[in-house]
């Protein structure tokens, strides 16, 4: 059987299972569309919160990142993770023991403001847009690779499967079709990394092996990938970075983020009983710490491997020529996430640091003329069983849960959308007499509107998936993790600061992201002195406002 057979078995059967389950779960009144009829067991809703959080971005780009990243980017794995630990004592138990639907729903009410929660709205209808185009742009990634198709088609396939069971199933379907997805989303992630482990190191267990011995070289894996990688000019894989304060604002921003992502906050309404709601978040950070321990393995292991395919008998030798190379290079080729330019007309696939002017004497003297391969950071994971030369099942298994992984996290934010908009718009702000029937049917079309909006986005994303989920944690931290926390935990804070808070929070940290942006994108230095990414200016400016 073909490779496209064995990924269209496992992926449609995927499909059947969630449309099957969102079936017969589908909500059949506003209770149960909005929070799953408030009776979920804390385990269950620990499992549907990891797949929930555990998006594209988690699956598909973080290990990508990594790699290419090393360790400077741990800030994701330290400030994600370490946002449930704020989640679950800050946050989880107080919102649900005010018993309410929605984030939006609790700012109004908390602060007697209707203008409080019309700001509430904007922010998290803000958030949620950002995050979801991360989604569905991994969604296409995966959809162009395992079922060739073009990556616009990917993301349109993605929309109408998450439009099948979201829309009619609500809260309701989505936990439960969560659940088989994190499922299916962690095997296809741990299976592949056995395997590479077990290749590499002799050690099943990935992030022992990462720590272990090169089985080939007989050095300490990271010790031969820093070598590999400083032959080509690159730093050092396990290389410290000298701005350790926009390490620590990054992550902390990272963490407050986490615990202000309103699609996270709403799955702690669905427990019967507050203390449930902090068993659902130490539930969640177990099932979510699977994934987060095998990233940095997966990622070190990759990069190692990829290396060791473009120049197979090491650095200093010949790179491979162009018409030997592997046969998954050659697809991954079609979908333009891999490109090559021959610079120097010698028919050979040079990969190196040309940013590096210490580096550019050596390349030079090696008759290069410029980095020739361009990998897209979000293919290194979907990619990585077939640079392991792993079997075919292998490869349909990671292409099912790669698909997962973003649908189900784009389900959870379409239904934050949609229930801000039918519940905290239409229901309390418009037409407070609306009927329950009425406001489902608003609830339905509203979510329909956003998964069409995050279509349209995804099909032009501003960066990797990781990347653009990234500035929705900005956003997240400068704008509705303040409020929350002074709304539970200050009564001196008034309807008026924390408007006030949110517009300058969200406001500032957009603002900075653009420019950051566009100076990122050119050879122009970054426009702020202190050098600080988007992520860590977030969180300081909400502070500031009384």
């Amino acid at each position: 059987m073909s490779q496209y057979w064995i990924n269209m078995m496992f992926v449609g059967a995927s499909f059947l299972l969630y449309i099957g389950i969102a079936v017969w779960a589908r909500a059949g009144s506003t209770k149960e569309f909005y929070v799953a009829g408030g009776g979920v067991h804390p385990v269950t809703n620990g499992m549907a919160t990891a797949a929930d959080w555990m998006s594209a971005a988690s699956f598909i780009s973080m290990a990508g990142i990594i790699a290419s990243g090393g360790y400077a980017t741990s800030v994701y794995l330290m400030g994600w993770t370490g946002g449930y630990v704020l989640l679950a004592m800050l946050l989880a138990p107080y919102l649900r023991k005010f018993g309410k639907f929605t984030v939006p729903d609790f700012i109004g009410d908390r602060f007697y403001s209707r203008g409080a929660r019309l700001v509430a709205v904007i922010c998290l209808i803000l958030i949620s847009v950002t995050y979801v185009i991360g989604q569905m742009a991994g969604a296409g990634v995966a959809f162009s690779r395992f079922l060739e198709v073009s990556n616009s088609a990917g993301i349109w396939i993605a929309a109408a499967i998450v439009f099948a069971y979201a829309v009619f199933g609500g809260m309701k379907g989505i936990t439960y079709t969560q659940v088989a997805q994190y499922v299916v989303l962690i095997i296809a992630y741990t299976i592949p990394a056995v395997f590479i482990a077990m290749q590499l190191t002799g050690n099943p267990i990935p992030m022992f092996g990462m720590f272990g011995t090169h089985v080939d070289s007989g050095v300490p894996l990271l010790d031969k990938l820093d070598q590999v990688v400083t032959d080509l000019g690159f730093a050092a894989y396990t290389a410290d970075i000298d701005n350790k304060l926009n390490m620590f604002l990054f992550t902390l921003s990272l963490m407050i983020g986490t615990a202000g992502l309103p699609h996270v906050i709403i799955r702690f309404f669905t427990v019967p009983r507050v203390a449930d709601a902090r068993w659902s978040a130490g539930w969640t950070l177990v099932f979510i710490a699977l994934l987060y321990l095998t990233a940095p393995a997966v990622a070190s292991m990759a990069r190692l491997n990829l290396v060791q395919t473009i120049y197979p008998e090491g650095p200093q030798a010949e790179a491979i020529r162009y018409e030997d190379r592997p046969e998954w290079v050659q697809t991954w080729e079609h979908t333009g996430l891999i490109k090559w330019e021959d610079k120097n007309s010698d028919g050979r696939v040079q990969m190196y640091n040309d940013a590096n002017a210490t580096f550019a004497p050596t390349a030079q003297e090696r008759g290069w003329n410029g980095n020739e391969l361009t990998v897209n950071n979000d293919i290194i994971v979907l990619a990585n069983p077939e640079i392991a030369n792993l079997p075919s099942w292998v490869i349909g298994l990671i292409a099912a849960g790669a698909i997962a992984a973003a649908l189900s996290t784009a389900a959870g934010l379409l239904l934050a959308i949609s229930s801000a908009i039918s519940h905290d718009l239409i229901k309390t702000l418009i037409n407070p007499k609306i009927s329950e029937k009425s406001e489902m049917r608003a609830a339905r079309i509203s979510m329909t509107a956003a998964i069409l909006l995050a279509t349209y986005l995804g099909l032009n994303p501003p960066g990797f998936a990781a990347q653009v989920v990234a500035l929705a944690f900005g956003l997240a931290a400068a704008s509705l993790f303040p409020a929350l926390m002074m709304g539970i935990f200050s009564k001196r804070v008034n309807s008026a600061g924390a408007v006030a808070g949110m517009l300058v929070g969200v406001v500032s940290t957009a603002v900075y992201i653009f420019l950051y942006l566009a100076g990122s994108s050119s050879r122009a230095p970054r426009p702020w002195p202190t050098r600080l990414t988007s992520g860590g200016w977030g969180f300081p400016r909400r502070p500031s406002v009384p």
